[in-house]
């Protein structure tokens, strides 16, 4: 991954767009990596994600901070959630059964697991906007053929602007 794009996002509906987006162009083999401070957004747009994929706005997402990796199987496509926030070290890992099998990964604090980024089809990073209760930077790494997919998805979302 050596393209970089970056997002404003204004509101949760903005996030929302952007999930919608990304459920357009995700497969089942993809890694996507989530980071971000504590609260800036990691989860919610996990979780907006994952409701798109199920196409059920109303499906309960917990957070995976405690299990460490939440499996969901929808019609079109497997998935897994992990937040690897409480990993020690990196041999944990391989008691999640992360790589086993094909399913689109969403992994919060993938910086837990350095080798990830090899992986990755998408890297999000999200940073809140100082003084804005909901606005958020998003920087998207990845392949600038998926970014050109994503931008096109995009352009017509009043609450998600390219800034750079």
């Amino acid at each position: 991954m050596t393209d970089q794009a970056h997002y404003k996002i204004e509101t949760e509906n903005g996030t929302k767009q952007l999930a919608r987006a990304f459920a357009q162009i995700v497969k089942a083999d993809d890694v996507i990596l989530l980071s971000g401070d504590l609260g800036a957004g990691k989860s919610f747009f996990a979780r907006c994600l994952l409701r798109e994929l199920a196409n059920d706005p109303e499906l309960e997402v917990p957070s995976p901070t405690f299990s460490l990796v939440q499996p969901y199987h929808f019609p079109t496509i497997a998935c897994l959630h992990a937040d690897l926030y409480r990993l020690s070290d990196e041999s944990e890992a391989e008691e999640l059964g992360l790589f086993d099998g094909e399913h689109l990964m969403l992994i919060e604090w993938p910086d837990r697991l350095p080798d990830l980024s090899d992986k990755a089809r998408y890297a999000l990073a999200i940073k809140n906007v100082s003084g804005q209760a909901e606005g958020r930077i998003l920087t998207v790494t990845a392949q600038a053929n998926d970014l050109k997919s994503l931008a096109a998805l995009l352009e017509s979302h009043s609450d998600i602007h390219l800034t750079i």
